[in-house]
């Protein structure tokens, strides 16, 4: 009895369209100069993460930057650096390490980049261009905490390995720069 009242129940909020609907992760779109490339955003398991990278999306802070670190076969790194290799001043503070989450740096994920301070993340993050089991949280210590992963690459991967692909070189103090600047162009919330 109680069992085909449960299912009459859910069959009028159905009917009622009184469903709660399954929250979507957000996705943005990364415009460079290569092309362009998406990312769902995994707002479920690295929310403070999210937060902080969305916030720097809505004020267009990655808007004009580039990708200033370019390792093949390992990563491509982005959202902190000018043209002219000037860092841009990040505009909140840093952000806990959310590496405990169980994301894997993977190929075609999202990370935040950091110091060697674990809790040091703030506006930049690299792509994984390999799977890169050496980033991965093993322990919550300086040398176990890891690069928390807060998304994946859904769309465009073919522009992501351009990028990877790209010559690099030196500039000042700075390695693997790439020779021909990659230019970040936009990094919006698709609606």
């Amino acid at each position: 009895m109680l069992r085909h009242l449960f299912v009459l129940v859910s069959v009028c909020l159905l009917a009622l369209g009184v469903c709660a609907e399954e929250k979507k992760n957000p996705v943005v779109v990364v415009e460079t100069s290569l092309g362009e490339f998406e990312v769902e955003l995994y707002a479920d398991k690295a929310p403070d993460t999210v937060k902080n990278f969305l916030a720097y999306t809505n004020e267009k802070f990655f808007d004009g930057t580039i990708f200033h670190r370019v390792i093949e076969g390992f990563m491509i790194q982005g959202g902190g650096h000018l043209a002219d290799m000037t860092e841009k001043p990040v505009t909140h503070p840093p952000i806990k390490n959310e590496a405990d989450n169980g994301l894997k740096n993977d190929t075609g994920t999202i990370a935040m980049a950091r110091t060697s301070e674990p809790n040091s993340a703030s506006a930049q993050w690299f792509i994984n261009v390999n799977d890169n089991a050496p980033l991965n949280h093993t322990g919550k210590n300086n040398r176990g905490w890891g690069y928390a992963v807060f998304g994946k690459v859904t769309k465009g991967m073919e522009v992501v390995n351009k990028i990877k692909n790209v010559k690099t070189g030196d500039s000042g103090p700075h390695q693997n720069v790439p020779t021909e600047t990659v230019t970040i162009k936009s990094v919006k919330e698709k609606k």
